[in-house]
């Protein structure tokens, strides 16, 4: 049996975050903004939102798009599928552990 693929580390410290999944809501509710505007939506500073923001877009999650000064924000659709896909693949290692202790536990159960 071979090893699954390892985790992609930077999406999974990305989503640990309350505060980036709270950006990540935020985004999916507005399509599009700038730091300044999705900083009026929740409870932590402009500041605070860029540092989680550049977070997001390491991980693939979001992209911005520049319009003169101003510098606006919005989730990623392959980004949202990679994460859609790593999610539901540890939904499913997780799934496959579970069968193994449920079996583990039957089979100690009958012994006795």
């Amino acid at each position: 049996m071979s090893s699954p693929a390892p985790f992609h580390e930077e999406l999974w410290f990305a989503i640990a975050e309350p505060s980036r999944r709270k950006l990540i809501e935020v985004l999916l509710l507005k399509g599009e903004a700038t730091a300044s505007r999705l900083a009026d939506d929740v409870p932590f500073s402009r500041q605070a939102v860029s540092k989680h923001i550049a977070v997001l877009k390491r991980a693939g999650l979001v992209k911005e798009r520049k319009t003169g000064k101003e510098v606006r924000f919005r989730l990623s659709p392959e980004g949202l599928s990679v994460a859609a896909q790593e999610l539901s693949r540890a939904a499913t290692l997780w799934d496959e552990r579970l069968q193994k202790i449920k079996h583990i536990a039957e089979t100690l159960n009958q012994e006795e």
